[in-house]
């Protein structure tokens, strides 16, 4: 039998820390071996307990889950960010965190970020999701949920999407950004495919709002959409897929 992931919690909240000890408790494939409830805590457990894995706090008093990562010499575990913020998601995935989950956590969640570790750690499959819901039009109203801040949005106010592990980030025309607990490959699957078009295994993009394409020499480039301060990247294979859809 594969030896557990020794896990550790670090979080400024106790409370925190004992739901999730609480919502790790049915899944032997992990073992709790400590917490910590601040960066300082942290380093000392890590160089005493040599965890596989770390369930770590975005924003902790003092210093932080980046701030952590940035002091050590290198990161033998993986990383799942555990937080009450979406705003830091796509930072998280460029830290090659394993995944980003958001308070409260849900369990069924959780089970999907353990799943993802089992098939890396022992090679079995990861147990598909539910099916997908009913495809959009442009006229459809959404509900997304972003805390306090949750609300309806029409399909066609959507600028572009661009993804965040098995999170996706929604840009729509008023300039907000909502995490999404939804992929980028179900947000393809559902939004109408006549104005919506993957650019980039990490963008979904309204073509209504792209102001122009920039062409790169290897054959990608970037796209310019309205509203988006930053250009979006445009893979080659798609730019390949986009031409014979549209030339």
């Amino acid at each position: 039998m594969t030896s557990p992931l020794r896990a550790l919690l670090v979080d400024d909240e106790r409370l925190a820390r004992v739901e999730l000890r609480e919502l790790l408790a049915p899944h032997p494939q992990v073992q709790v071996v400590g917490e910590a409830d601040g960066v300082a805590a942290a380093l000392a457990q890590i160089e005493a307990l040599r965890p596989s894995l770390l369930f770590l706090d975005v924003q902790m008093p003092g210093e932080g889950g980046f701030e952590l990562l940035a002091q050590l010499r290198e990161c033998p575990f993986d990383v799942v960010f555990v937080t009450a913020y979406d705003a830091h998601a796509l930072r998280a995935f460029e830290v090659n965190a394993l995944d980003y989950l958001l308070k409260p956590v849900h369990p069924e969640r959780l089970a999907r970020t353990l799943a993802r570790l089992t098939v890396r750690e022992q090679g079995t499959p990861e147990p598909t999701q539910g099916p997908v819901r009913q495809k959009l039009v442009e006229g459809d109203m959404l509900f997304l949920e972003n805390g306090a801040r949750s609300r309806f949005v029409r399909v066609d106010q959507i600028v572009c999407l661009c993804g965040a592990g098995d999170y996706a980030e929604v840009v729509t025309a008023d300039g907000v950004r909502t995490l999404s607990p939804r992929p980028l490959k179900e947000w393809e699957q559902r939004l109408p495919a006549r104005t919506f078009a993957r650019i980039h295994r990490s963008a979904l993009v309204n073509l209504t709002y792209v102001e122009r394409v920039d062409r790169g020499l290897g054959g990608g480039g970037e796209v310019i959409v309205r509203g988006v301060p930053e250009p979006l990247p445009l893979s080659r294979g798609h730019a390949s897929a986009l031409r014979e859809r549209f030339g």
